[in-house]
């Protein structure tokens, strides 16, 4: 028997088995494919809602502490496992002039840095950016590069000890007297643990509703591109009609992305493309230059209004969740993390946890 088993090897997961390792338990992680090769993976790593103006404030208060905390967490997952997760805080431009009044109000009552710029101060900003004469500019937004964070991650979990198994898949969630027990896997049967988290991402719903009245998370499908230019090309984030162009350090540059309703269907189209290229191209013309490398497909954890579960079950001893952050998984995942690590052990939490409850009211 293992003190916890954890259930999704996405960011959620890998973070909430290192904390929780961190801890002293003894933590084993199953995930049904490969280690951070699903949503955590196939999103662009912005350290922000798009038009966080427009979120609940219980998503906010998880992204603004992320937010604090991303700089000095990243710093010292490269010192340990020398795997760079590329924290650039290189700012976001938002195109949407109709967001403005609504963006201006909530910076003022968050006091959050928030500029108008125009003409000149636009094209200073970001000289690549055409047919633009005015944008809303938040110098602190920040991006991680979401696929060697995951690395980084999986990496530190195994220098401390943390039991990863890739290729289990979890069938069911068997319970006694209202406690959980552990896991029946594929593979092996079964593994028994005092503490089950779930933290499966779009498939979370899927094992919650074998056990108890349905919870809402569902699959989202996004589809993003990627083209290779110099490094350099482009310095800022951009964003319009929730479009968003991420500049990388070595001049991979990532557009994306799609929302579809397409159940568990991870598979790219030829319309999402096109739509892709064309919003690219209206942002930045320089982009029609280059050839589209790479286009893919993740499945976002849908959850009502983007509020995740990070939670006790309220009827199963044992079993907890952490899931339902919808598009800001990488954003939302250090404070969830630490949230659910919290509840778990009984420390102080740094946020109230009642917000997140699998009942709790998502508005």
């Amino acid at each position: 028997m293992v003190d916890c088993l954890v259930i999704g090897g996405g960011i959620s997961g890998l973070l909430t088995a290192l904390h929780l390792r961190e801890a002293g338990l003894q933590i084993t992680l199953l995930e049904q494919n490969g280690i951070g090769q699903e949503s955590s993976w196939a999103g662009g790593g912005i350290l922000s809602p798009l038009y966080p103006w427009q979120c609940p404030k219980t998503v906010m208060a998880l992204a603004k502490w992320s937010q604090t905390h991303y700089p000095k967490f990243t710093k010292e997952l490269a010192q340990r496992t020398s795997i760079d997760p590329e924290y650039v805080r290189n700012g976001l431009l938002v195109l949407d002039m109709n967001e403005y009044p609504q963006a201006k109000v909530w910076a003022e009552q968050e006091n959050i840095p928030l500029e108008l710029l125009e003409n000149e101060d636009l094209y200073d900003c970001e000289p690549e950016l055409e047919n633009y004469n005015k944008a809303l500019w938040l110098p602190e937004i920040a991006q991680v590069r979401n696929p060697r964070l995951l690395k980084a991650l999986k990496k530190a979990c195994e220098l401390a000890g943390v039991t990863l198994l890739e290729h289990h898949r979890v069938r069911a969630l068997p319970q006694k007297n209202n406690k959980i027990i552990g896991v029946e896997i594929d593979q092996h049967g079964f593994i028994a643990a005092e503490i089950v988290i779930i933290t499966a991402g779009a498939w979370s719903g899927n094992l919650l509703n074998t056990i108890a009245p349905p919870f809402e998370i569902t699959p989202v499908r996004g589809q993003m591109i990627l083209f290779t230019t110099q490094p350099g090309l482009i310095s800022r984030i951009i964003l319009a009609n929730s479009h968003y162009v991420i500049p990388r350090r070595d001049g991979c540059v990532l557009v994306g992305s799609t929302v579809e309703e397409a159940g568990f269907e991870k598979v790219t189209t030829e319309s999402a493309l096109q739509d892709l290229k064309y919003a690219a191209f209206s942002l930045i013309p320089r982009l029609a230059d280059y050839t589209v490398q790479k286009q893919w497909a993740g499945l976002r954890p849908s959850s009502p209004n983007g509020i995740p579960y990070i939670s006790k079950h309220p009827l199963i001893e044992g079993l907890y969740i952490n899931a339902g952050h919808f598009r800001n998984g990488i954003v939302l995942g250090l404070a969830c993390a630490r949230l659910i690590t919290d509840i778990i052990l009984g420390h102080p939490p740094i946020l109230d946890p009642s917000c997140y409850t699998l009942t709790a009211t998502r508005k």
